[in-house]
C-alpha cells in the first residue's frame, strides 16, 4: 500500500480524517456543524478541513454507503475531485434522496476521501480516429442488460 503525506489545517474541533480499518481505501471526514437536509435538498456541508495534497495526486470525495442505504444521503457530484493546488476549506455537497428530513450533527461522518494518482492527457488534433469493434455505439449499444 502506497502512502503519501497530506498536510491538514483543521479550523474546527472535529476529528481529523480516519481510516476505519487497515484495508480501507477511503478515510471518513466529518461535518463541522449541525445541518438539516430536507428531502430533495442539496446542502454544502462544511468540514473545517483544508488540505495540501501532493502534486501528482487528487483527492476524491465519495459517499458513505451507510448514509446512502439507511437515509438516502449521497454526495451529489460523486466522486468530487479536490485538486492538488486547492487550499480552501473542503465542503461536501450532499443531497437527500430519501423521504424524510435528515439531521447531521457536528462530528458526524459524512463522506470518504480517497487519494489517487493523476494522469494528465496531451491532446492531439487529428482528422480521423482509428476504427474499433464498437465504433460509435453509445448508450446501451453493447446489449440489452
Amino acid at each position: 500500500m502506497k502512502k503519501i503525506v497530506v498536510k491538514v489545517v483543521n479550523t474546527s474541533d472535529v476529528e481529523l480524517p480516519v481510516y476505519q480499518t487497515q484495508g480501507s481505501a477511503g478515510c471518513d471526514i466529518r461535518s463541522s456543524k449541525d445541518v438539516e437536509i430536507a428531502p430533495g435538498e442539496k446542502v454544502l456541508v462544511p468540514t473545517g478541513l483544508q488540505l495540501e495534497i501532493p502534486e501528482g495526486f487528487e483527492c476524491q470525495i465519495r459517499p458513505r454507503s451507510s448514509l446512502a442505504l439507511k437515509h438516502g444521503i449521497i454526495v451529489f457530484n460523486s466522486p468530487s475531485t479536490i485538486d492538488s493546488d486547492y487550499r480552501g476549506e473542503i465542503g461536501v455537497l450532499l443531497i437527500n434522496a430519501g423521504r424524510s428530513t435528515f439531521t447531521l450533527y457536528k462530528g458526524d461522518r459524512i463522506a470518504q476521501l480517497v487519494f489517487a494518482p493523476v494522469t494528465v492527457a496531451k491532446f492531439e488534433l487529428v482528422e480521423k480516429l482509428s476504427n474499433s469493434d464498437r465504433g460509435t455505439g453509445g448508450w446501451g449499444s453493447t446489449g440489452v442488460r
